[in-house]
């Protein structure tokens, strides 16, 4: 008995090449009432192919490539101190891109995103400058994406210290703050792969505040320690530098002087001085850059978009979620 093919447009021709088929196809709130798994649909609602597993639908085009970002994580700067006060340590500094991180470091390794999943970006504030009754400045906020944590600098050690026992010493933070100028006292301690330490000093002068590039002090005066210069913008800009002590350079990277804040979205350290009104920490900073042909528009935050060559950037100057 001869065997009659059956041709229809949507039963699946398995000797052809150039065939296709058709699912059952509905709207979400059409879905199968008693559903088994295996079962296969299209949804209309969401114009996606999805499967059932046994629990629940899940949807089968989730296998888009995952793609590269390289980053710049910058923390806030911490604040300078009080009277006499040594300048604030800059932000932590952790980047991907180009050949150096902060502290001295290598770079770090790009990160890896999956498509249509949100990732937070958190941007650190700067910390205040040291008041009386708390003469030591204030250390910056983390700044934060993904698995990268940049600490915030550390504040600058105060100058009077009747005050507060101990508030000479600068804090550790991403990169130490300077310590205070009317007695022998330490500079706050950087973090590995972020900062630089703060100055220490002997009495009277007051230390400046590490760097992501450099230490405070390092030419026997109170200046702040130099940022990391960056690229990934397309423009190279330094970042990170530490405040100084009282009439001396800050740091190159938004470092605060002579009772000057830190740059905004730098993580530059507050200025020292012998003011009782001195430099907060300057605001972190968060910066992405990405192939432009991923790159999917989906932000929150209002971060700055620009492109490079190939490549799309995303600057962050304040909290917000980017959507891969």
């Amino acid at each position: 008995m001869a065997t009659t093919k059956i041709n229809h447009p949507d039963l699946l021709d398995l000797d052809s090449s150039t065939g296709a088929t058709v699912f059952p196809k509905g709207t979400t709130a059409e879905r199968p009432v008693s559903p088994e798994a295996g079962y296969i649909r299209f949804n209309t609602t969401d114009n996606v192919m999805e499967t059932y597993d046994g629990t629940e639908w899940l949807t089968l085009d989730t296998l888009a490539s995952t793609y590269s970002v390289d980053y710049l994580v910058v923390a806030g700067g911490g604040g300078g101190g009080y009277y006499y006060g040594a300048g604030g340590g800059a932000g932590g500094l952790r980047t991907s891109y180009g050949a150096t991180s902060g502290g001295g470091s290598a770079s770090e390794d790009a990160l890896i995103l999956t498509p249509n999943t949100e990732y937070t970006i958190t941007v650190g504030a700067g910390g205040t400058f040291g008041v009386n009754g708390n003469t030591r400045g204030v250390s910056g906020s983390n700044s934060v994406f993904l698995s990268i944590t940049s600490i915030g600098g550390g504040g600058g050690g105060g100058g009077q210290p009747q005050f507060e026992p101990g508030n000479l010493d600068g804090f550790p933070g991403g990169s130490g703050g300077g310590s205070g100028g009317t007695a022998i006292s330490t500079g706050g301690a950087g973090t590995s792969g972020q900062g630089f330490l703060g100055q220490s000093t002997p009495s009277n002068v007051q230390g400046g505040g590490g760097g992501a590039g450099e230490a405070g002090g390092t030419d026997g005066s109170s200046h702040g320690g130099d940022g990391l210069e960056v690229s990934i913008t397309g423009t190279a800009t330094y970042y990170a530098g530490g405040g100084s002590g009282a009439n001396l350079p800050a740091g190159l990277g938004g470092g605060g002087t002579n009772g000057n804040p830190g740059s905004p979205n730098t993580g530059g350290g507050g200025g020292g001085d012998y003011s009782v009104v001195n430099g907060s920490g300057g605001s972190g900073v968060v910066i992405l850059r990405m192939p432009t042909a991923n790159y999917s528009g989906t932000t929150t935050g209002s971060p700055t978009v620009t492109t490079d060559g190939s490549d799309t950037i995303l600057t962050y100057t304040s909290s917000g979620t980017y959507t891969a």
